[in-house]
């Protein structure tokens, strides 16, 4: 019986903590169908608005050039991302010294300067290499991350250095042993860090912000942060805006969610 109870219990805190998770999402979907007059009132009825709502998001603001830039930044700084920190935590660990570890501490105090700290300088450098309103301008800040590094580190831990030992004796070089042995076997923690830098990548706005400076370098964060700029705001339209904005982090997150969590947790036990 009180096992039971305990059960009833969980699932009940369960259900309910999931219902509030969820809600947000339902409601900006249901929002994105109404007018603005109705999305103001509360209503949870789905409306008739929304190819109302979309041409009138087409006809104030450049979507789908913000999308394909949108998809085009987070991509490359994806890619560049797992490649440069997945390297650089299979080193520290495989190349494993005392001054290695000394720099890990210093990587990961850096961890605690807030982007704001750092903004000034990385537009003065941008602006002396020629890199505003340019991708690489918008990748090369965030290609490497302390926390990144140290996944990839913990996760290599749990690598078998003997296998890389047999590797080196049959004639295969640090790259070919990386990308043939560690690259496949390590897949739960690359989608761990695909959806953590993607998901990051794609809602940066403070940085995009201060490098894009045209509008056709907009992302969509920019573009939806645009649509409250004005004396009237049409919540219809800012609505569908944010829920176009959402689904592409929504979509990689379920679909890779275990291996997420396969690849978190393989991090933390290393």
């Amino acid at each position: 019986m009180k096992r039971r109870l305990v059960s009833i219990l969980t699932y009940t805190f369960l259900t309910v903590t999931a219902v509030f998770s969820v809600f947000p999402l339902l409601w900006m979907a249901i929002s994105a169908t109404n007018t603005s007059q109705v999305v103001l009132s509360g209503s949870l009825v789905p409306g008739t608005h929304l190819y109302d709502n979309y041409l009138a998001l087409l006809q104030n603001q450049p979507v789908w050039r913000a999308m394909g830039n949108s998809f085009t930044y987070s991509i490359g700084q994806t890619l560049l991302a797992m490649v440069i920190c997945s390297l650089a935590g299979y080193g520290f660990e495989v190349f494993h010294t005392r001054n290695k570890d000394r720099l890990m501490s210093l990587l990961l105090m850096a961890m605690m300067v807030p982007l704001a700290a750092t903004m000034v300088p990385l537009f003065q450098m941008m602006g002396k290499m020629g890199l505003l309103n340019t991708a690489i301008g918008f990748v090369l800040p965030s290609v490497s991350t302390p926390f990144l590094i140290m996944m990839f580190r913990q996760s290599a831990r749990s690598f078998p250095h003997d296998i890389i030992e047999a590797a080196r004796i049959d004639g295969l070089n640090e790259l070919q042993i990386f990308f043939r042995m560690f690259f496949p076997t390590m897949r739960a923690t690359y989608a761990a860090a695909l959806t953590i830098v993607f998901m990051n990548a794609w809602n940066n706005y403070l940085w995009p912000k201060v490098i894009m400076q045209t509008n056709d370098s907009m992302t969509m964060p920019m573009l939806t942060a645009n649509l409250m700029s004005g004396y009237v705001v049409d919540y219809g339209m800012l609505m569908l805006a944010v829920l176009l904005s959402t689904l592409p982090t929504v979509i990689i997150f379920f679909l890779l969610q275990k291996s997420f969590t396969e690849g978190i947790a393989g991090a933390i036990k290393g």
